[in-house]
């Protein structure tokens, strides 16, 4: 193979690469959100300068993919901080747990998603919308929304999915110093809202040590949503390099 045609390949293995080059297009991606309470100081801890914690608030979230162009379907949880870059408020992603390693890979290699490998569900149990996480054969979160009680302004679900998220990338060189250490941005811009709810919520966190979203203690629910969505992810951009 020609050194262009290495070049030119999207990742290893050559010729049976783990993942598209994207860009990705979600059909029918459906949400549960649950923002809620949590204690600041232990917030701050795990929060990256040069962010600040806005608020002592954390969205959870599960989002069911059926349908997205290169990587099939599968389902993701992720957890996210509200925070402040420069004056810009947005949110920055702690943690995601994804059931599909396509998915895995394309968001840690293409992006920066914290993403690690987790069994996620979205579902409905009779009259209520269910979300849960686990890891391994072991609980980590169950959130459960009352099934679309009341209706959400698209304009609402809208500002919800599009704020600004940052995330942390790092890799290392291969005597394990840092390599890649930044902070990025990026943003929601192409969405279309199908259908959007609010409904009475609760969020349960498990402890575990490799999943420590119990670290962050749910102290009051704020909101809980339900969205259905197409849309395309926008591309990260760097806006702090730590080793510059």
């Amino acid at each position: 193979m020609r050194a262009e045609d290495v070049v030119r390949a999207p990742t290893t293995p050559l010729g049976a690469p783990a993942l598209p080059p994207g860009p990705y297009r979600f059909t029918d991606r459906e949400y549960l959100n649950i923002t809620y309470r949590t204690d600041p100081e232990v917030l701050k801890r795990v929060v990256p300068e040069p962010l600040r914690v806005a608020e002592p608030l954390v969205r959870f979230e599960v989002m069911r993919m059926p349908d997205v162009t290169g990587l099939g379907d599968y389902t993701e949880s992720g957890r996210l901080a509200v925070v402040e870059h420069e004056g810009e408020r947005g949110e920055y992603c702690l943690s995601m747990h994804v059931d599909n390693f396509p998915a895995i890979a394309s968001g840690r290699e293409i992006g920066a998603y914290p993403k690690k490998a987790g069994r996620p569900r979205l579902y409905v149990d009779h009259d209520t919308l269910v979300g849960t996480l686990d890891h391994g054969s072991l609980p980590v979160a169950r959130a459960t929304m009352g099934y679309k009680h009341q209706p959400l302004a698209a304009e609402q679900a809208r500002e919800e999915l599009t704020q600004p998220t940052f995330m942390l990338k790092k890799l290392p060189h291969y005597d394990g110093s840092p390599r890649i250490c930044e902070l990025v941005r990026t943003q929601i811009g192409d969405l279309t809202v199908k259908g959007a709810w609010t409904g009475p919520a609760r969020l349960q966190l498990f402890a575990h040590a490799l999943a420590p979203l119990a670290d962050l203690p749910v102290l009051e629910v704020v909101s809980a949503t339900h969205i259905l969505t197409d849309l395309t992810l926008g591309r990260a951009r760097v806006v702090h390099d730590y080793l510059a």
